[in-house]
């Protein structure tokens, strides 16, 4: 798959989620077989540039190529400006965020808010397009609500306006993320427009990604809340799409292993303070279906250091390993 001048290594998306798809996080599910991973959303907002959270989201320094921004907001100037801001900082891809269904983006008429305004669209658009010299991506949703599914015309607003891929999550911005993801909509798009399609909602499993693509038509799958916890899922999706096969779940050794190196990235990306803090989540989901990890998740995110931290950690897993325990995994996860 192509984006621009950039071929991916496969057709397998991480998503960007806001708080989690920082540089360790990407970096860690590039290496587990992601051909992409796009950046949490940074704010259209000039203002916010030299904030320590908003520097810290365009640090891409190590990361493999193509470089993914996204970037969120509603008046098309600032997004013009905001898009220049990470092209100059190293961005290879800008991403546009017309998809998040939050209260407080929507109660601005950004993210998914935006969908109620087709001509605003086309002028943010057109207008961020214009303002660089690298490949523009949208983010959508299959419209406001279940009376009003338009992503077939954004879809064909954005090829019109030379956006060179677009993501569709198979929700409305008014289900949020309950009920079943629907795919008909995705297939509808893809049918209607030339540039390439990026199928995004309930993608847990190396057979629900098969199935959305040969469903759907798309040319890639967008992952996101699934690969919590669980980044070698990309790997385990791209060796079954190639071979039909399924790769052997990972071994409790294996997931301590990149648990740990996935919490001393973070310590180092972030600092002690808030590492310990962001670090807490991502062990919660690592562990999530072994023995004994409610118990375990209550006890660790009540500890205030690092090192005690990690002691809790390698003394959970080496219970595990006495055990001689695999991780089970609950097959419908929450995409």
């Amino acid at each position: 798959m192509h984006i621009g001048p950039h071929q991916l290594k496969n057709n397998l998306i991480l998503a960007p989620m806001a708080g989690v798809t920082d540089r360790p996080f990407r970096m860690l599910c590039k290496s587990m077989g992601a051909g992409m991973a796009v950046s949490e959303m940074v704010a259209s907002n000039s203002l916010l540039y030299g904030s320590e959270k908003t520097r810290r989201r365009a640090n891409h320094e190590g990361e493999a190529d193509p470089i993914s921004v996204q970037i969120i907001g509603a008046d098309p100037k600032m997004l013009a400006q905001a898009a220049r801001h990470n092209m100059d900082a190293g961005a290879q891809i800008i991403d546009i965020n017309m998809g998040c269904p939050a209260k407080k983006i929507c109660n601005v008429m950004a993210g998914s808010a935006l969908l109620q305004n087709e001509e605003l669209v086309a002028r943010i658009l057109e207008t961020v397009v214009r303002a660089v010299a690298v490949p523009v991506t949208l983010k959508i949703r299959t419209g406001w609500d279940k009376s009003n599914r338009n992503a077939l015309r954004i879809a064909q607003i954005a090829e019109s306006s030379g956006i060179q891929a677009l993501a569709i999550h198979g929700r409305t911005r008014a289900c949020a993320y309950s009920g079943d993801a629907e795919y008909d909509t995705i297939a509808a798009v893809k049918a209607s427009v030339n540039i390439p399609i990026i199928a995004n909602g309930d993608i847990t499993t190396p057979e629900k990604a098969r199935h959305v693509l040969r469903y759907t038509g798309a040319d890639a799958v967008m992952i996101g809340r699934a690969a919590q916890g669980r980044p070698w899922l990309f790997r385990e999706i791209a060796h079954f799409l190639n071979s039909g096969e399924h790769l052997p779940h990972p071994q409790v050794s294996e997931i301590r292993s990149v648990l740990l190196k996935h919490v001393d990235d973070l310590y180092a990306f972030y600092g002690e303070h808030t590492g310990l803090r962001v670090a807490r989540k991502h062990i919660s989901w690592y562990t999530k279906g072994l023995s004994g990890s409610a118990h375990f998740r209550h006890h660790m995110n009540q500890l205030e250091s690092c090192a005690a931290q990690l002691v809790a950690v390698n003394d959970f897993f080496d219970d595990q390993l006495q055990r001689g325990e695999r991780l089970h995994y609950v097959e419908e996860l929450a995409a």
